[in-house]
């Protein structure tokens, strides 16, 4: 009778046990990728930091540079030196072109208190 019991058995009870082993096999395989996914990603940004982090300090180089420049051409003897070397044939202004604009008075006090001091020890 057991033999018999064998035949009868439906396919679909024997198919169980393979659709649970390619389930698990796709899910570790899934994983897998997904892992390798991230991977690549997290080095591809390390890459992307590394690049930026490079051209930062080459522009903080070009601004020293460029502000050390313009320091060395802000100094007046180099002004005036450039000023001769161009034939602009600057002058000095006359005393009647200046223009003296007067100092505004300081503000009032909101508080008519004398101020006090505090002494820390």
């Amino acid at each position: 009778m057991a033999r018999n019991r064998g035949r009868n058995q439906s396919n679909a009870i024997r198919l169980i046990p393979a659709l649970k082993a390619v389930l698990l096999c796709l899910l570790l395989g899934g994983t897998a990728v997904g892992y390798v996914v991230q991977k690549n990603k997290i080095y591809e940004l390390g890459r992307q930091i590394t690049a930026r982090e490079d051209q930062l300090r080459q522009l903080q180089k070009q601004n020293k540079a460029r502000a050390s420049y313009l320091a060395q051409i802000q100094i007046p003897q180099v002004i005036a030196q450039r000023v001769t070397e161009l034939r602009l044939d600057l002058q000095p202004p006359q005393a009647a072109q200046l223009v003296w604009l007067p100092e505004p008075p300081a503000p009032a006090p909101t508080n008519g208190a004398p101020p006090v001091l505090m002494v820390q020890q």
